[in-house]
């Protein structure tokens, strides 16, 4: 669909057809659920995601990632599906789809399923995915509701450092754990301050397609991203953030709070 409206946009996707490729009885099953959805050739289908396999970062650009957490997808628990749009290393616009999220954690009888979304310069609004009108959100300023949200899989990122920066920072209670993208949501509508992938060694680079729909729709509703030095995080330089070295994510008041903790734990002063 991207491709048929946008033409000249590239795409760049965690996904590849070679598997699918090498593999007929998956290929098949993996064709008859996409044609349950949409009427596509089992070419058209492999042209499709291999287009996501490229590298065009000039000068704008898609980025996807179909379903972002996939172990929460196979728990049935948290995942999303994550889409942006870039322009020389800027974001553009975010979108995420989140079909398990609770639409409200004080209030679960609301029911889960929500779509948020930011445009540059326009804010960030969810929707739920059944019923409801768009509400623009905002991410949580007030100091006393601070709470850390965190994969569940501590292989993504360093526990032990997020429990040192909030004895740092004097945030009680335990975080909040899910997988996906989704943390970028429960920050950007307020349900918790901060965000972090703490890198466990000096070579790991993120993927930009795990980032970039959630980066947006946080700034949009008031935060903060970086990377762990506080850098801005520079989405032109091709599948990885090259540039930067982990993530943060706030409500924008524990930002500077959160770089300085994490400068004094790597200079073993905490």
């Amino acid at each position: 669909m991207l491709e048929q409206e946008f033409p000249d946009i590239p795409l760049i996707g965690e996904e590849d057809p070679s598997v699918l490729a090498k593999n007929p009885d998956m290929r098949q099953k993996v064709l008859g659920l996409v044609q349950a959805q949409v009427d596509v050739s089992e070419k058209d289908m492999l042209n499709a995601i291999g287009r996501g396999s490229g590298t065009d970062t000039a000068p704008y650009f898609w980025t996807l990632d179909p379903i972002d957490g996939t172990k929460g997808f196979l728990r049935q628990d948290q995942y999303a599906v994550a889409l942006a749009l870039i322009k020389d290393g800027e974001l553009q616009l975010g979108v995420l789809g989140c079909p398990n999220l609770s639409l409200d954690f004080d209030h679960p009888e609301q029911g889960n399923g929500a779509l948020l979304y930011a445009v540059k310069g326009e804010g960030a609004f969810l929707q739920p995915l059944k019923d409801g009108e768009a509400v623009r959100i905002k991410v949580d300023t007030d100091p006393g509701n601070a709470r850390f949200v965190e994969s569940v899989e501590s292989a993504h990122s360093a526990h032990s450092v997020h429990t040192k920066i909030s004895d740092a920072l004097n945030i009680g209670g335990d975080p909040l754990r899910i997988d996906s993208q989704c943390k970028y949501a429960v920050v950007a509508r307020g349900d918790v301050a901060i965000y972090l992938r703490y890198p466990r060694d000096d070579q790991y680079r993120e993927k930009i397609w795990d980032h970039a729909a959630g980066a947006i729709i946080v700034q949009e509703a008031g935060g903060t991203v970086s990377d762990i030095f506080g850098t801005p995080l520079n989405f032109g330089l091709g599948q990885t953030l090259k540039d930067n070295k982990g993530i943060v994510v706030t409500n924008g008041i524990f930002h500077n709070q959160t770089i300085e903790t994490i400068e004094r734990i790597q200079k073993g002063d905490l």
